[in-house]
């Protein structure tokens, strides 16, 4: 009987002693895994690690992710400067082939209003045709750059929306008036929270559309409205419409409907002008029929935004 009392005893401490050790070992546990949490915490937040002198494995995990955020922020250094390589350059690029572009189309203009003969004037008029498509793809090259290379600075600030509708009408003045296409402004003139040479970059872009596939002789409507929250500005066309189902796919980048194919363009306006507008707090969108044209909606915020929101 004393021994059976006695080899439960033996066998009570050794369970005790089991079930200590596995506290101890899940305490063990649980604080190293803890100290790994911070240590990834810190090299999330791009910190390194502290450093610890032994052979542990959460030293050797410190000293390696020290490693990998070292090579992280090399890679990271040289690609910044290499967009800022690649910003330059395009600019430079620009300006150096815009300047001669713009004189040989004023040139050509100039000659084709000249007295030459029928020979000459069809020469003139295909030099015109390829400097238009030049200086087209050109833009699309620059626009393209804009969002490849971070050049998207936006610095919002209370403007006028009349201000900006004026902006843009002027700029698409000319590509209107060569298909006879008017442009009706009406509204009041608001005061909206955005960046004045961005969004008129946004809206041309999609006046610039409008001009595109309206048919000739017809109109083209813009106007602002005010609510709670934001401006909203209409550019209203007599185009060919847009299916229900491509509504949501135009803003996406070098998406082209297959109905306007036979158009020059790369994709990129509509998604660019959506980039602009949700750095800067606002939004777009289009209720369109085919037949029927298309109302593009740019909503513009009434109230300064925290900076945060800008890139």
């Amino acid at each position: 009987m004393k021994l059976l009392l006695l080899g439960i005893l033996v066998l009570l401490l050794l369970l005790s002693v089991c079930l200590f050790a596995m506290v101890q070992y899940r305490k063990n546990l649980d604080k190293q895994m803890n100290h790994i949490l911070e240590i990834l915490d810190r090299s999330l937040d791009g910190q390194k690690t502290l450093a610890v002198f032994d052979e542990s494995a959460d030293a050797a995990i410190s000293e390696r992710i020290n490693r990998l955020l070292d090579i992280s922020n090399a890679s990271y250094r040289k690609a910044d400067e290499e967009r800022n390589v690649v910003k330059s350059l395009i600019a430079d690029i620009s300006h150096q082939v815009r300047t001669p572009l713009t004189n040989i189309m004023l040139y050509t203009g100039l000659l084709a209003e000249a007295e030459i003969d029928d020979q000459s004037r069809a020469l003139t008029q295909k030099i015109q045709a390829q400097t238009e498509k030049l200086d087209f793809f050109m833009k699309e090259l620059v626009h393209s750059s804009y969002l490849e290379s971070d050049m998207l600075a936006l610095h919002p600030a209370f403007s006028s929306t009349a201000e900006l509708l004026g902006l843009v009408c002027q700029a698409e003045e000319l590509q209107a008036m060569k298909k006879h296409i008017s442009f009706q402004i009406s509204g009041e003139d608001f005061q909206a929270f955005f960046d004045m040479k961005w969004t008129a970059e946004a809206l041309g872009n999609i006046l610039n559309n409008a001009v595109k596939y309206a048919p000739k002789g017809s109109e083209i409507q813009l106007f602002a409205e005010s609510y709670d929250s934001f401006i909203r500005i209409h550019v209203r066309d007599q185009g060919p419409g847009i299916s229900e189902k491509e509504q949501g796919m135009i803003f996406q980048r070098f998406y082209r409907s297959p109905s306007v194919s036979q158009e020059k363009g790369l994709g990129i306006g509509l998604y660019l002008a959506r980039e602009i507008l949700a750095k800067e707090g606002g939004y777009i969108k289009v209720d369109s029929s085919p037949g029927k044209g298309s109302d593009f909606s740019v909503f513009l915020s009434r109230h300064a935004l925290s900076n945060s929101v800008y890139f």
